[in-house]
């Protein structure tokens, strides 16, 4: 089974990084780590840049957890590109970061962390970065 990560070069991306990490260990799964932008967007400061990258592969290799790093450029937002992947993989968890919002924010503008939770198909963890 895998565990997949939705990451973003991010306090909340670097804390859903560690928690896939502990969870990856603790469950003895690879770890899928997932950044994902559309197409127009290269200018999104959530598309993680080749150093970011660079960072998170070291990271896992230091550590000895199995992964692979995919970083997905498409039509579709985020949300879907995870909820799709999750399935295609046959995830067993999916790790994302939540970031502090409004009420109103998310009322108005929706959340991926959202779309997530209610479109996936197995159990997901929520973590919020320190501070």
């Amino acid at each position: 089974m895998t565990i997949l990560v939705g990451y973003v070069p991010s306090p909340e991306g670097e804390a859903a990084l560690r928690a896939g990490i502990d969870e990856a260990r603790r469950r003895a799964e690879k770890l899928l780590v997932v950044n994902t932008t559309r197409g127009e967007a290269y200018a999104d400061p959530r598309f993680a840049q080749e150093p970011d990258l660079t960072h998170v592969r070291e990271d896992l290799a230091a550590l000895g957890v199995a992964f692979d790093v995919r970083q997905v450029v498409g039509a579709r937002d985020a949300a879907e590109e995870i909820i799709d992947l999750a399935e295609t993989m046959g995830a067993s968890l999916v790790v994302i970061g939540l970031r502090r919002r409004s009420a109103v924010g998310k009322l108005i503008m929706g959340s991926a962390a959202q779309q997530i939770l209610l479109g996936v198909g197995c159990p997901v963890l929520a973590v919020k970065a320190e501070g």
